[in-house]
């Protein structure tokens, strides 16, 4: 059996799936970093989601729910109304936002979920990553404001399961520079870390760790090291370490408190849970290569971005006195 598109829909009708494509971009000549969503929940919505972080208007958030028979996909395209997703770009618009925007597909797919794992159903979310590293142009617009897009970095990601996380950390960063602050084309870093619950108690963190660096993939998700690489996370940052073949990657993120947008999610079956997103994070890594002879790690490379990661926290429970934009 052929293995479905990064892109295709996964809902197969029935009740207890939620399914979620976003994708996160920072704007290096203003700064300003932007989330879209296109989501469903059956039984349930559909819904889009926007919004901007602007360092001159502050946080703009806004959704819309629609009813699920808005929700569409063909081949090559999903539609929520008339907000269209494809492989080479993004439109849509409501209320006071819209966004037209175009890429060039960055060739193949990255998935956080070994196939092992998925084919035993031990992972009740699954996250892929169509589109790794763009550079996207078009046009976004937002009260008082109009962005006009040349080559900003970012991502497209789509997520499909029966239920998120207890808590989580995820990162992105395409936009990577070198220490002599050159950039480092085709260079990128996706990750997540989850805790889940299972037979009454938290167990995690697991965490698989994608990437490009020096024209070679990064893969750490084999069972094994998601198990195994270390993690530890909280609403502002994230430190991590992940080990694929002979290579090692350090992870550093910062994310500054009053730049994460709140926003709530729900299962399918109605649990909520709290996620805090900036595309205006930092992101400092140190890249490793095994060295027999040194019988050690030897230092390759180190790279960084400075406000121009994207971030998310989340968890089950509200953090105290953070804003909710969206709910």
């Amino acid at each position: 059996m052929p293995r479905p598109s990064p892109n295709a829909l996964r809902w197969d009708g029935r009740p207890g799936h939620y399914e979620v494509y976003y994708l996160t971009l920072t704007d290096g000549a203003s700064g300003v970093g932007v989330w879209i969503r296109y989501t469903m929940t059956a039984p349930g919505e559909a819904a889009l989601w926007f919004v901007a972080d602007d360092p001159a208007r502050g946080m703009i958030a806004r959704k819309t729910v629609r009813p699920i028979d808005q929700l569409r996909s063909e081949p090559g395209e999903l539609r929520i109304g008339e907000a269209v997703l494809s492989d080479r770009g993004a439109t849509g618009g409501f209320d006071d936002v819209a966004w037209d925007l175009r890429w060039t597909p960055s060739g193949r797919s990255y998935k956080h979920v070994h196939p092992v794992a998925e084919r035993l159903g031990l992972a009740q979310s699954v996250l892929e990553l169509p589109h790794a590293d763009l550079a996207i142009e078009g046009t976004i617009t937002y009260p008082r404001a109009s962005l006009e897009l040349n080559g900003a970095r970012g991502g497209q990601a789509h997520i499909w399961g029966s239920k998120h996380a207890d808590n989580w950390a995820w990162v992105h960063c395409n936009d990577l520079h070198n220490d002599r602050g050159e950039p480092v084309p085709g260079a990128f870093v996706d990750a997540v870390s989850v805790r889940t619950r299972r037979g009454g108690r938290e167990i995690g963190p697991f965490t698989p760790v994608v990437g490009r660096f020096g024209g070679r993939d990064f893969l750490s998700v084999s069972p094994l090291r998601v198990l195994t690489n270390w993690s530890s996370y909280a609403l502002t940052g994230w430190r991590f370490e992940a080990i694929a073949d002979a290579r090692k990657l350090i992870v550093e993120v910062d994310a500054e408190r009053d730049h994460l947008a709140g926003v709530t999610y729900h299962d399918p079956d109605g649990d909520p849970a709290y996620c805090y997103n900036t595309e205006t994070a930092s992101i400092r890594l140190h890249l490793y290569e095994r060295a027999p002879r040194a019988r050690g790690w030897v230092h390759d490379g180190a790279f960084g971005a400075q406000g121009r990661a994207h971030f998310e926290y989340a968890q089950r429970t509200p953090v105290p006195d953070r804003e909710l934009h969206l709910t």
